[in-house]
């Protein structure tokens, strides 16, 4: 199961190398998450994602996916790294008006400093939606995505990967096909624990409350087109959508038709929708 992240605070909580290949539901003031992580069905070293559900003060909340690189127990760490810094960052900002976002944004700055402190060549993604005020913003490096879906599958807010393929497909370049099959897919060009690591912060998106947040490692986005993961999540209770989504991305990951999708990886994901 998702574990309490720390004492005394039974709401916010987190994943590390987890074994979730059912979701784990979080009830919270603001509103309900899932979280799915599960590690690859191509490996057996630990899952190197991590995840976490964070309340905060005025009764919103940070939800996070961090996926680690670096091999070993070297990616592991520095994922987990990532979200207990996060976590330690939005703790200290609580009660202090309009301070999640510099919370956020002083997290991704310390946790870069400690994992290249380590040594040991380790890296990770990090992908923070932070909903307040019935809003919510995405901060991320790396290609874990942040996606927010009305409830008919309209987007609304969706982060751009920080890497060449992704940005050939936003400049016009290359299509979702082709983008999806690139052989360079799988490089990056920022992430945590780099001397070049930059944050990519956006702007403040209505967020009501048959929306879909989804917070996602590239487990998700690389083994499912995107009209198939909002299908997935759009709808129906939010632990039914989990499922959903986790099962078509291990499908995927297993016994790939002709032509779709298929990168066995650590699966890791956060859904969220608010309280009526």
């Amino acid at each position: 199961m998702a574990q309490p992240i720390a004492e005394g605070l039974t709401e916010a909580v987190a994943v590390f190398d987890g074994e979730l290949a059912r979701p784990s539901v979080v009830v919270a003031k603001a509103g309900v998450a899932a979280i799915v992580s599960v590690r690859s069905p191509a490996k057996e070293s630990p899952n190197e994602d991590a995840a976490a559900v964070i309340p905060i003060a005025g009764g919103g909340v940070a939800i996070a996916v961090a996926d680690g690189c670096g091999g070993h127990s070297a990616g592991e760490q520095a994922a987990r790294i990532a979200i207990e810094t996060l976590y330690e960052r939005l703790c200290a900002r609580v009660g202090a008006d309009n301070g999640a976002r510099e919370a956020v944004i002083d997290a991704f700055d310390e946790a870069n400093r400690r994992i290249g402190a380590l040594g040991l060549g380790a890296g990770t993604t990090l992908a923070v939606a932070l909903i307040n005020h019935g809003e919510v913003r995405a901060f991320h490096a790396g290609d874990s995505e942040v996606l927010v879906t009305g409830q008919r599958g309209k987007i609304k807010l969706q982060t751009i990967a920080h890497a060449p393929v992704a940005y050939g497909v936003e400049s016009g370049y290359l299509d979702e096909h082709a983008a999806m099959h690139h052989e360079d897919r799988s490089l990056i060009s920022n992430l945590l624990g780099s001397a070049e690591m930059r944050i990519e912060m956006s702007s403040a998106t209505p967020l009501s409350t048959r929306d879909t947040v989804l917070v996602a490692s590239d487990g998700v986005t690389d083994n499912l087109w995107e009209r198939e993961m909002i299908e997935c999540v759009r709808s129906g209770p939010i632990e039914e959508a989990a499922s959903r989504l986790a099962e078509a991305c291990l499908s995927r990951m297993k016994t790939p038709g002709a032509g779709e999708p298929s990168k066995p990886d650590d699966l890791t994901f956060v859904l969220y929708r608010r309280a009526d």
